[in-house]
């Protein structure tokens, strides 16, 4: 969507990026109101996390069902989110720098997740059936996966997932800041520079995370799409929340004229794209390990057929056919109430797949889908936390990088 720019093309300073233009345009959340609506997300989170931790003693399978389902649907959008920030550094982006500070908001909660990791580490053996020594013993297969799924190795790998995707967070965030305060152009170079190991270990620790905490739910079974499968989804929702919260702040009076429609339109188009995208490795998991016919890999579908054939029907509809014909027009991607419900469908396909990915493994006896009151809990707990972080951040800073050189240049995108 842009081409590399050189020295020259980007010399336009700090003072130049505050020209006239950009004055008279909102671009504060002001504190009270960022304030006002974080401390409504962490009440309510903390409402939520309460109960699901009181849930454990009424069915410890079922909360701690519930939390990894709903801690691995926000952690997704996060990650999405940071995707979203190290492409846009590594192609040179010009018409993503208006709507960065919210991809780097999200993926500024990050720290929060390591912290909400716990509850897992403390479920481990309600979840993973491969922590339990005796079982593994008498099973051939988890006999041999066993000096990968071991709990130690378990320990350490998440150590340096986090340690991963902190690091970048922190480092990108607090450099964005800077550019706030002057030296735009060197900053936006840092960046990039980083960006693209940073691209490397974030692929990489996010396939392993998402063979570790959804995969190993079911241990006999294995993908080698399955982390390109995660990824997919979390940035198709990473998107869908960028547009939502952009809509958000514009009706609250904050940064018109610097996300246009043209942002919309490009943003409604990559939503379409990894709609498309995630939804082709769905099918070619599906498809490849259907034709192999391993009793293994074969079973994994099986289970999500008979009692759970109505969520995985709902699931095809929700993360593909809904919003791909919601934003197939060109008209949709430059409508804003189509466009939000395309993003909102997208939310909703996200929630079904994380419930179908997590819950199934977890129905030992085959009794299908059974809501229980702490599914909406944990949702509402680590939902209300991230959104509560996700507003506090974006009161922090400006709400657009107005250091940034590439400002103007994004400010005047048009697409053709």
């Amino acid at each position: 969507m842009s081409s590399n720019p050189t020295a020259s093309s980007m010399t336009p300073s700090y003072e130049e990026a505050h020209a006239p233009g950009t004055q008279g345009i909102k671009i504060h959340w002001e504190a009270a109101r960022s304030k006002r609506a974080a401390m409504i997300g962490f009440v309510v989170g903390a409402i939520g996390v309460a109960l699901t931790l009181i849930g454990i003693g009424v069915d410890r399978t079922a909360a701690f069902g519930s939390w990894i389902f709903a801690y691995m649907l926000f952690l997704a959008i996060a990650l999405g989110s940071m995707f979203f920030v190290l492409m846009h550094h590594i192609t040179a982006s010009r018409w993503g720098t208006t709507v960065r500070r919210l991809a780097e908001a999200s993926m500024s909660t990050l720290p929060l997740f390591a912290l909400l990791f716990v509850p897992v580490l403390v479920g481990l053996h309600d979840l993973f059936h491969w922590t339990h020594a005796e079982d593994v013993a008498k099973d051939a297969i988890l006999t041999a996966k066993a000096p990968y799924l071991n709990i130690p190795f378990f320990y350490i790998r998440a150590f340096i997932y986090f340690a991963v995707w902190i690091g970048l967070s922190v480092y990108l965030t607090r450099k964005s800041a800077l550019q706030d305060k002057g030296n735009g152009l060197h900053i936006l170079g840092q960046m990039r520079t980083a960006s693209a190991p940073g691209m490397l270990l974030f692929a990489l620790s996010l396939t392993f995370a998402a063979f570790d905490w959804l995969m190993s739910l079911s241990p006999h079974w294995f993908s080698t799409i399955f982390g390109v499968y995660y990824f997919a989804g979390a940035v198709q929702g990473a998107l869908a929340m960028i547009i939502i919260v952009a809509m958000f702040l514009q009706r609250a009076g904050l940064v018109h004229r610097m996300i246009t429609v043209e942002h919309y339109h490009d943003l409604g188009k990559l939503l379409f794209g990894f709609t498309v995208f995630f939804a082709y490795i769905a099918f070619s998991q599906y498809f490849l390990i259907w034709y192999a016919n391993i009793p293994e890999e074969t079973e994994w579908f099986l289970h999500r057929w008979g009692p759970w054939a109505g969520l995985s029907i709902a699931l095809i509809f929700f993360t593909f056919v809904l919003p791909f014909f919601v934003l197939l027009s060109r008209v949709a991607k430059r409508t804003a109430p189509i466009l939000l419900l395309g993003a909102l469908l997208v939310l909703v396909g996200r929630a079904i797949d994380m419930y179908w990915l997590v819950m199934p493994s977890l129905d030992h006896h085959g009794h299908g889908p059974h809501l229980s009151w702490m599914n909406f809990t944990a949702l509402l707990g680590i939902g209300g936390l991230y959104v509560g972080l996700l507003c506090w951040r974006l009161g922090k800073n400006a709400l657009v990088p107005v250091g940034d050189p590439l400002l103007r240049s994004s400010m005047g995108h048009e697409n053709v």
